[in-house]
């Protein structure tokens, strides 16, 4: 109401109006919604649609195209207020080598089972999502630096504890984690947090592995 672009019901300018089932409601320039109802079976369906779409058929966490949406987001949203933002990144330690050793499905068999490692330790609003191959992300919000690296090392020891069993033998896994963190100068883009916790993850795997590392 009153908005300087105004809003419009399928085309038209409007102050008030009652919605009937399909009316296309335009919110200032860039924002189209459709008014519809749904029964049930509608809306499990969208749900469904919904989360094949966002997530990641072999481990259930977030896929790399819903993270990166959500990172845009929350770093525009971050950087707006000055707001704290974290970005974990991990990599899965001598991955190659449970592949080769106990065989692809082993492998199958750890990544999935490494995501339910995660996800009690995380908070329900953080974002956790398979950045690609072994590697993961987790995006959290309001959380400082002090507040990642406890989060991270929770993450890595907990890995480290867990008994990964497949086939009635035991793979020994952990993880090398970076650390990135708004707000930071050296951030101006959202692609700038993956560059460094990335650049962090490199010096946590160069130097010994199964450690976090923070970027400076």
């Amino acid at each position: 109401l009153g908005s300087t672009n105004g809003s419009f019901i399928n085309g038209e300018r409007v102050a008030h109006r009652v919605l009937e089932e399909g009316d296309k409601i335009q919110i200032g320039t860039s924002v189209i919604l459709k008014f519809t109802y749904h029964d049930e079976l509608d809306e499990d369906f969208q749900r469904q649609m919904f989360e094949s779409a966002s997530r990641d058929a072999l481990t259930q966490v977030y896929n790399k195209r819903f993270f990166m949406e959500q990172l845009s987001s929350e770093h525009a949203y971050a950087a707006r207020h000055n707001s704290n933002l974290a970005l974990l990144m991990f990599d899965l330690d001598h991955f190659k080598s449970v592949n080769d050793t106990h065989g692809h499905l082993a492998g199958d068999y750890v990544l999935a089972e490494l995501t339910r490692v995660l996800m009690p330790a995380v908070r329900t609003e953080d974002i956790v999502a398979r950045y690609g191959g072994e590697e993961f992300v987790v995006l959290s919000r309001t959380t400082a630096q002090v507040g990642a690296e406890h989060l991270a090392e929770r993450l890595r020891r907990g890995v480290e504890q867990h008994q990964f069993c497949f086939a009635g033998k035991i793979i020994r896994v952990t993880v090398s984690i970076g650390i990135c963190c708004m707000p930071s100068a050296a951030i101006t883009a959202a692609e700038d947090m993956i560059a460094l916790a990335d650049r962090a993850l490199y010096e946590a795997k160069n130097g010994g592995r199964n450690r976090v590392v923070s970027a400076a």
